[in-house]
């Protein structure tokens, strides 16, 4: 019988992500590997989606998402990342933010095409964009500081490279980029003729008053930019997987059709959910940031401890570390020992890279219940002092 398997398919497993929850599962540890961020859905967007099942909003939307929740976002939009859009041909709402990557990607890009990818890169994004044929360009940002390094860009640049994806806050290292960085990233897009697709999910989650700044706002970029953004991390709700990407007119009709192909439309219940999300007062959104801080300190505190220097995340929910001094011949290898003998999961940071940079670090979320993350804190420390 003949073997049936796509060749886009060729190399591709199940990410270490997904990998390390099922090993977490099998020894009954704590998770901190996966963002399944298990906080609880703030009651205003839980009883928005409970109200819209039982008056029956359970048909299909349009394929570019509810107007209601257009609106919301395209008001959120001119208020929070002074983007002034319009709701009815800007805004396409997806099957999350992963949903938006894959369908801008499918609408936009060719086969062959090249596509600048910054590392430690989401293997979402980089998987994606080998299932839809491109050839990832990679271009490595070094620890601990992920500065951008322009020789480095440029060298990575060929002929047929039409895009680049911009990660911020980023997961898997926190970093977020700066006006001067974003500034010299629109400069190359210029004059490259770059498409810009950014991945802002964890918008409203950094610390220390760093601004977070949407790279479609920077030196006109705005023609030439995809900005995707979630919903899962802001009102914890990764399970109902609604996303959306916002982009002038002729770049957001084909990604609705694509989006449409693809997915019909997000689930329309939970569309009106988070609609109302959208209406809680600034300090749910102010709380985002203090509440994390707190968590990201626990963590980087017990990792310290431990022997493992936490390279400080500047946002998102999630913290690389230093685990080169233990001796491991590798990040898996690492990651195996702390969940066999600590009881905690984490992920080995070669799933973020292309080189062996990653082989050195292990990445922790600490998207959790205060009570959960204390315990596995003090498991992490326990597991450096035995």
């Amino acid at each position: 019988m003949a073997q049936f398997l796509a060749d886009r398919l060729a190399g591709l497993v199940q990410s270490d992500i997904r990998r390390m929850t099922r090993e977490c599962m099998r020894v009954d540890g704590i998770n901190l590997g996966q963002g399944i961020c298990d906080l609880p859905t703030p009651p205003l967007v839980r009883d928005g989606a409970i109200d819209a099942i039982l008056e029956q909003k359970s048909t299909y939307s349009y394929p570019e998402g509810a107007l209601e929740l257009r609106e919301v976002i395209a008001e959120k939009l001119a208020r929070d990342n002074q983007l002034n859009v319009d709701p009815m041909t800007d805004i396409v709402v997806t099957i999350g933010a992963t949903g938006a990557f894959a369908a801008t990607l499918m609408a936009l890009l060719n086969p062959g095409d090249g596509i600048l990818i910054f590392e430690p890169y989401y293997g979402y994004h980089l998987n994606s964009a080998v299932v839809a044929g491109l050839d990832p360009q990679y271009v490595t940002l070094t620890p601990p500081e992920f500065a951008l390094d322009v020789d480095r860009i440029e060298a990575a640049i060929q002929p047929h490279t039409r895009a680049m994806v911009v990660c911020t806050p980023s997961n898997p290292c926190g970093k977020m980029f700066s006006r001067a960085e974003l500034e010299l990233l629109a400069e190359i897009a210029h004059k490259h003729d770059l498409l810009v697709i950014t991945d802002e999910i964890y918008e409203y989650i950094r610390y220390d008053g760093r601004p977070h700044i949407s790279p479609a706002t920077v030196d006109g970029l705005w023609e030439r930019t995809v900005t995707i953004m979630g919903l899962s991390k802001t009102f914890s709700i990764t399970g109902w997987r609604l996303g959306y990407a916002v982009a002038p007119a002729e770049l957001a009709r084909p990604i609705t059709l694509v989006n449409d192909l693809f997915y019909v439309c997000s689930p329309t219940p939970l569309q009106h959910g988070v609609a109302q999300g959208f209406h809680a007062p600034q300090s749910y959104f102010d709380s985002l940031q203090t509440d994390y801080k707190k968590k990201r300190d626990l963590t980087c505190d017990a990792l310290r401890a431990a022997g493992m220097e936490p390279i400080v995340p500047q946002g998102a929910y999630y913290v690389l570390a230093d685990i080169s001094k233990r001796g491991y011949g590798s990040a898996r290898e690492g990651a195996m020992d702390l969940l066999e003998r600590g009881g905690v999961a984490s992920i080995p940071g070669s799933a973020f890279y292309n080189g062996d940079t990653g082989e050195g670090l292990l990445r922790f979320c600490f998207a959790k219940e205060d009570a959960v993350l204390e315990e596995a804190c003090a498991r992490i420390r326990n597991f450096g002092s035995a």
